[in-house]
């Protein structure tokens, strides 16, 4: 009898461990999802951008929508240019707010720069600069340690659909761990909310279908907000959906809905999309050297063009004697 026991008792020890290790790896994977909001993303990944090369934005706003940047192609130390982030949107669509009414897009920016890069400090940006940046204080670094990470959002869309951001160029003379040379810089734009809540549920941003095949019996709105669709099934047993406010409904009582069909719209009217670019950061004394070979291949085609002239004309003053 002892014997029989303790292979059962072991089996039994085992199956709580595998369960406990699947809810933990499905726990630790829920929140890495759930942790893809800005500041969830800040407090979460010590870097926005996976080695997949996609930045984590795109974990919540699920639509692809354009992203556009523009940066000078080069250059120097300790100088300050500017970085044009560019999220175009319809400015006449207006995206479902967590409250279930109609509202203007918001919109939100992560901009990857090359180690050693940063926002300016405000001393530092030129007068005719600061009106196209406007409020400094909308750039934040990602993290203390990642001042080359900024981050803007949400912002209201209509006024910083396009944002200018002052950047500082790092100089490889005082830190030895900078070097010239050429960069990748990357950027993610979104607009408009997000699909996916911070505890992992989906937001009202989203369209709804029906889990299960039946017939609608039943449209109720509840004390919460929320719709309630009953659909029953063929064995006679029902189903509830719960809707929250926002999304239009497009089914009726007594329609006949399949698993997997579309019981509402679908209000999502932004989305995110990212942009790579590249920037060298050009040293000063390679372009004297560069503008000192260009000046002596000059000057030397000048005297190759005078000499080939001086030869012209002995040669004929030669034939004429």
């Amino acid at each position: 009898m002892k014997k029989s026991l303790i292979p059962a008792l072991l089996k039994r020890v085992l199956s709580v461990f595998a369960a406990l290790a699947l809810l933990l790896t499905g726990n630790l994977a829920f929140t890495k999802v759930a942790l893809a909001y800005p500041i969830y993303a800040q407090q979460a990944f010590e870097n926005p951008r996976e080695p997949t090369g996609r930045i984590v934005c795109a974990n919540c706003h699920l639509g692809a929508k354009p992203t556009e940047i523009e940066i000078p192609q080069s250059v120097l130390p300790d100088t300050v240019f500017e970085a044009v982030v560019k999220i175009p949107y319809d400015t006449n669509v207006q995206q479902v707010q967590g409250n279930g009414e109609k509202g203007p897009l918001n919109v939100g920016a992560v901009l990857i720069l090359p180690e050693g890069f940063k926002i300016a400090p405000t001393e530092r940006i030129p007068e005719e600069m600061k009106d196209k940046v406007g409020e400094s204080y909308l750039y934040q670094p990602y993290s203390p340690d990642k001042e080359n990470i900024i981050v803007v959002g949400p912002v209201p869309g209509e006024q910083y659909r396009e944002m200018v951001f002052p950047v500082l160029s790092p100089n490889p003379n005082t830190d030895k761990n900078i070097h010239f040379g050429k960069y990748m810089v990357h950027v993610g734009g979104n607009r408009g909310r997000g699909q996916v809540n911070p505890d992992g549920s989906k937001s009202n941003n989203n369209p709804f279908n029906a889990s299960v095949a039946g017939q609608v019996t039943q449209i109720a709105k509840t004390e919460n907000d929320t719709y309630e669709i009953t659909i029953q099934k063929e064995d006679g047993t029902t189903a509830v959906e719960t809707i929250p406010l926002g999304p239009e409904l497009i089914v009726s009582e007594g329609q006949a809905v399949k698993e997997g069909e579309a019981l509402t719209n679908n209000p999502n009217v932004g989305g995110f999309g990212q942009h790579d670019a590249e920037i060298v950061l050009q040293s000063p004394t390679r372009i004297r050297w560069l503008m000192a070979f260009l000046a002596a291949i000059t000057l030397s085609q000048i005297l190759l063009v005078l000499k080939k002239k001086q030869v012209e004309k002995v040669q004929a003053a030669e034939m004429n004697f």
